[in-house]
């Protein structure tokens, strides 16, 4: 299995307990849906885990894996990221996408002016964040919101992002400098 066809869908805490629960965070719609997808593995394919229980609790999961029984095994799963074959996932309507299906698109102004190439999806707490890099220079964070990525066309390959004013207007000689 390629990175390229796997989906990162839950990430492990810290254990829950003495007899091996962790804490799961999951990045699906429905959190217990990761019991539905069958083993998970991490991203090298190295390892697979089986979820034998699971239940919500406050923001995450409290998950047992199958043969993690103490707190010494759990501690060491702490921040594992957990995948699960693409195809294993719901199908998207025409509206729908996973944000992993995002990843290498071409980004576009609004002005069909090409920014770069979309490289990431973070989310760090406060909303979700697409990561542009350019041809040349540093990479842009903004937010994923429907104000800023307006659309998204998979079969043509592409994102619109919307550029707030304050980054379009920059300029290497702007940079430092404000107007009253």
């Amino acid at each position: 299995m390629t990175s390229s066809s796997q989906i990162c869908v839950a990430r492990i805490g810290a254990p829950h307990g003495v007899r091996g629960a962790v804490k799961l965070w999951t990045f699906t719609e429905d959190p217990l849906a990761v019991r539905r997808y069958g083993p998970l593995v991490t991203k090298d394919g190295a390892r697979q885990f089986e979820l034998t229980s699971a239940r919500e609790a406050k923001g995450h999961l409290v998950a047992t894996l199958k043969g993690v029984v103490s707190r010494e095994e759990a501690e060491r799963l702490n921040g594992l990221e957990l995948y699960v074959a693409r195809d294993r996932l719901p199908a998207t309507s025409d509206d729908e996408f996973y944000h992993a299906d995002l990843i290498g698109l071409a980004a576009l102004t609004t002005a069909n002016e090409p920014l770069g190439r979309v490289v990431a999806i973070h989310n760090f707490g406060a909303g979700d964040i697409i990561e542009i890099a350019p041809p040349h220079g540093a990479t842009m964070l903004l937010p994923f919101t429907n104000a800023v990525v307006p659309s998204v066309d998979l079969p043509g390959g592409r994102v619109v992002i919307e550029l707030p004013e304050e980054i379009e207007g920059d300029t290497p000689e702007d940079a430092g400098t404000s107007t009253p």
